[in-house]
């Protein structure tokens, strides 16, 4: 058996790293993609130097992360960092099996002490190599003049052994996909189709076309997570290619396996096809167990599997009274990207309200996954009512506020018909705040002796979106 060289290896670093060659500039294809919101602060993190830990980029596979690692480097070298001081790296290249990364240090044109100036190690996918973590903190500890930053697309796998092994070492950046606010600043429709409404209290985001901006939602909800998909029309043409082969695939057959040794990959395949379809409908682990005829310690896991991949994420039922259940025997799945339903099934129409209604629910949580403590998202449901989102607070876990998600406009006229479940909350004074989403209105109306607003699914999902993004824009600045 031939074993590879280290010439080979010198080819292939010296191609991933073609600003050694080319000095001062770097341009590539991708350093010319629209920025994530998310490039501010990581970059702000990966350069601050003062900090003598390691960088750890995650997120789901294709919202992004490699362009902003590119982005990095050349945003790196235009801020004076010396082009041979950086070095780039993708762990998931077979020429890098088993390959330990100090190995790669040794790789920079100069070494690791004859460059002046700061110096900068990325790798790229590193969950592949085994016990990743405690290689990267040795060299965390080892290395004080250089910046390491890594990413990777398994979350689970990725915070287990951020938390566990590089306690005060690491620091982790998440970046889920995109909101619907990143998504019509892509498209180039934000300034077009929303205004900002500035009011005594702060200010509030309307829509000068609310038709327009539901046509645009319902665009989202089909290709709109993934950069690629939205800028690019082959892809979008040909989205179950990208999403499922590029995409799901890939989580399903090599990046699962890899981590976890999963024997029957076709269950699990199975069973995220059934949690795609039915996204933001209620399951028990028995009822998956009776259809699928796999264990329920077996579904709990695959679950988990999941989760850890970014491709779903779970929601714990509450009661009447707002309190969690002491034994969970069901619980919500949403998407965490809504497109990747239209992706294995088919694009849903605008006019599809039962299918809109779950993959609206499942947008609504995906806004609120870019909150980094988002634990707090619940649903509530009992004999007579129930509750799209609730969120528990403090350390009483109390009700803040609750939310219901409609793709129509019947619940203004109909209240206590349409959000019956609500209605009861507010009622038994078990939220602070109440409100519900419509297709294309907005107002407040008196219940209860309650104030509840709303306004449309998709003035919601921007608003909420853009709030928590540039919250997180204004931390970094801090």
């Amino acid at each position: 058996m031939l074993e590879i060289s280290r010439d080979d290896i010198v080819q292939r670093i010296q191609r991933d790293n073609p600003w050694w060659e080319s000095g001062e500039s770097y341009r590539s294809s991708v350093t010319d993609y629209p920025r994530r919101i998310y490039f501010e602060p990581f970059c702000k993190l990966a350069q601050d130097l003062s900090v003598k830990r390691a960088v750890v980029l995650m997120g789901p596979r294709r919202v992004g992360k490699t362009v902003m690692l590119r982005q990095l480097v050349e945003h790196l070298i235009k801020s004076g960092v010396s082009p041979k001081g950086i070095l780039y790296a993708s762990i998931d290249a077979p020429i890098y099996s088993h390959f330990p990364l100090e190995k790669f240090l040794e790789f920079f044109p100069f070494g690791t002490d004859g460059l002046v100036g700061p110096k900068f190690v990325i790798f790229d996918e590193i969950q592949y190599l085994k016990n990743w973590e405690r290689h990267l903190k040795d060299l965390v500890d080892s290395y004080p003049s250089v910046k390491f930053i890594a990413s990777g697309s398994a979350a689970a796998a990725l915070l287990l052994a951020s938390t566990e092994s590089g306690a005060g070492r690491f620091s982790d950046f998440r970046m889920p996909p995109l909101t619907f606010a990143e998504f019509l600043h892509f498209i180039g429709r934000r300034e077009e189709l929303i205004f900002t409404n500035q009011t005594s209290v702060g200010s509030t985001f309307l829509s000068t076309d609310i038709s327009e901006l539901n046509k645009e939602f319902v665009n989202y909800l089909n290709y709109g997570g993934y950069p690629e998909a939205v800028l690019s029309p082959a892809i979008r043409e040909n989205a179950d290619q990208f999403v499922k082969n590029d995409i799901i695939d890939k989580v399903l057959l090599k990046d699962l396996p890899a981590l976890y040794g999963i024997q029957d990959i076709q269950e699990l395949n199975r069973l995220f096809a059934h949690l795609a379809y039915n996204t933001g409908q209620e399951v028990s682990l028995q009822s998956l167990s009776e259809k699928s005829g796999v264990s329920k310690p077996t579904i709990a896991r695959y679950i988990e599997y999941l989760e850890s991949a970014f491709l779903i994420t779970k929601v714990s039922r509450l009661d009447q009274n707002a309190a969690r259940f002491k034994r969970e025997t069901h619980f919500k799945t949403y998407l965490t990207n809504p497109s990747m339903r239209a992706a294995l099934y088919a694009p849903v129409a605008f006019d599809n309200s039962a299918v809109i209604g779950h993959l609206a629910e499942s947008a609504v949580f995906s806004q609120w996954s870019h909150l980094p403590a988002n634990r707090g998202l619940f649903f509530a449901r009992w004999p007579k009512g129930e509750i799209d989102v609730v969120y528990l607070s403090g350390a009483k876990l109390s009700a803040l506020w609750a939310l219901e998600v409609k793709w129509s406009d019947r619940a203004v006229k109909n209240p206590r018909d349409e959000l019956q479940g609500l209605v009861q909350f507010v009622e038994s004074k078990k939220v602070g705040v109440a409100r519900f989403t419509t297709l294309t209105q907005s107002g407040t109306i008196a219940l209860s002796g309650a104030s509840i607003t709303y306004s449309p699914t998709s003035l919601y999902c921007y608003t909420i979106g853009q709030n928590i993004t540039h919250a997180l824009l204004d931390l970094a600045e801090d």
